[in-house]
């Protein structure tokens, strides 16, 4: 059964947290900012005609992403889809990783190839 046909199942303002762990699971990712946004995600491939060379197709790619209130019930849940997630505008900010930034030698010879590249005529 998709995610699709499950995430239908949920009620809002019903469904709560044990409900949605009974039909969908564990989510594969929350919320950075909150613990009461769940998101989970399918995806779906299948191999393509013999004339393509076998490439893999994308069948599936959906997204669920619910949200619960301070008492553990579900009050919003937005389903995304391959074809409506290309209307999804993503955010241009980037969020610091401390944990990639590496030694200083890195971090120094990074600093320096973004000076390179900037004082390089276009």
């Amino acid at each position: 059964m998709y995610l699709e046909n499950r995430q239908e199942l949920l009620k809002i303002n019903e469904s709560n947290k044990n409900d949605v762990i009974n039909r969908l699971g564990r989510p594969h990712s929350t919320s950075i900012s909150k613990d009461d946004t769940w998101i989970y995600i399918e995806r779906t491939k299948t191999k393509d005609k013999i004339y393509t060379l076998g490439r893999n197709i994308l069948v599936n790619n959906n997204v669920l992403v619910v949200s619960f209130n301070e008492y553990g019930i579900l009050k919003e849940k937005i389903f995304y889809n391959k074809e409506n997630m290309k209307d999804y505008k993503f955010s241009k900010v980037e969020t610091e990783n401390d944990i990639r930034k590496g030694s200083f030698v890195t971090s120094f010879l990074q600093s320096l190839r973004q000076k390179m590249r900037a004082n390089s005529p276009k």
